[in-house]
């Protein structure tokens, strides 16, 4: 099979017509017609059924049409992906990202992106609601936790541990807790993944008094170091305050669910050169996992912030 004859083919099933196949390929209609009539020819059966005012395709012709069409997607997506290679990314930006993610991270990582690539804008949400990128055209949601959607790309962009930690003043008052089970007399602030009844270990069930429980990292950080209580807190944005003597970390052997962050966006089979070349940088300017040194865009933040 020739790949003209296949494009030829694909572009009358999809026209339903052979004088509009001609004119989009600038064919004359008779040789468009000649050359299904050798095509269906050369492979012994009957592609497409005839009238004065419809064409309808056989069952063999809907099983070649299919077959053709994937061979013509293929094609151009090779095509636009040697192109990509020439181009510089441009367009409108679309990202959508958590609260803490965006305030301690984001902007600092965008800006060193548009500075790179004048030609790209972009709009950013923070934002702590669900996101839908295929409903609301957003190029990349970045999310906390894997994505429940199948449909959409998901891409790992790093995990962060969690630790215990609670204030000097805190444990002042109510004692350093020694091994798990001392926590069920302590008072917990909580996150929305954490159970309201059992602190957040891997592996044990300690009961938990409940002093708080909020949405928002960067607000549970702040209520412990406080006084409010013991929190499970990343330690990318706790590992300041315990330089500064704010937070002390508590039972170093117990384990707490790692954090995991995503970056999702639609599945397209042609993805857009803006939204690669920005997840790569991004890729490239993100804490190291476990709670690492950070990139300078990140640090800048940071710093800032403390």
């Amino acid at each position: 099979m020739g790949l003209d004859d296949a494009l030829i083919f694909t572009r009358v099933v999809e026209y339903h017509s052979f004088t509009q196949a001609a004119q989009s390929l600038g064919m004359q209609k008779s040789t468009v017609s000649r050359r299904i009539a050798l095509l269906e020819e050369r492979l012994g059966v009957r592609l497409l059924n005839r009238t004065t005012r419809k064409l309808r395709l056989t069952e063999v012709g809907q099983a070649y049409y299919e077959r053709c069409r994937q061979i013509m997607l293929d094609f151009a997506e090779a095509e636009q992906a040697v192109m990509q290679l020439q181009q510089e990314p441009s367009g409108l930006l679309r990202i959508t990202a958590p609260i803490e993610f965006g305030q301690l991270f984001l902007g600092g990582v965008l800006g060193d992106f548009i500075r790179q690539y004048p030609q790209i804008t972009a709009e950013v949400e923070i934002t702590s609601r669900n996101v839908d990128p295929v409903e609301e055209g957003i190029d990349i949601a970045i999310i906390v936790g894997q994505p429940q959607d199948s449909t959409l790309i998901a891409r790992k962009l790093f995990e962060s541990r969690r630790r215990l930690y609670a204030s000097p003043a805190y444990l002042i008052a109510r004692g350093t807790p020694q091994v798990a089970d001392d926590l069920s007399a302590h008072r917990a602030v909580l996150l929305p993944q954490d159970s309201p009844r059992h602190w957040p270990l891997l592996g044990e069930s300690v009961p938990c008094l409940r002093a708080l429980s909020c949405n928002n990292i960067t607000f549970a950080r702040e209520a412990v170091i406080a006084g409010a209580g013991i929190a499970g807190l990343p330690v990318m944005i706790s590992d300041a305050a315990v330089r500064r003597g704010a937070l002390v970390e508590l039972l170093p052997q117990t384990r707490l669910p790692i954090g995991e962050l995503y970056a999702v966006y639609p599945s397209r089979r042609f993805q857009a050169m803006k939204v690669k070349t920005f997840l790569d940088f991004l890729m490239n300017s993100l804490p190291i996992p476990d709670g690492g040194p950070l990139e300078p865009a990140a640090t800048r933040l940071l710093t800032s912030l403390h």
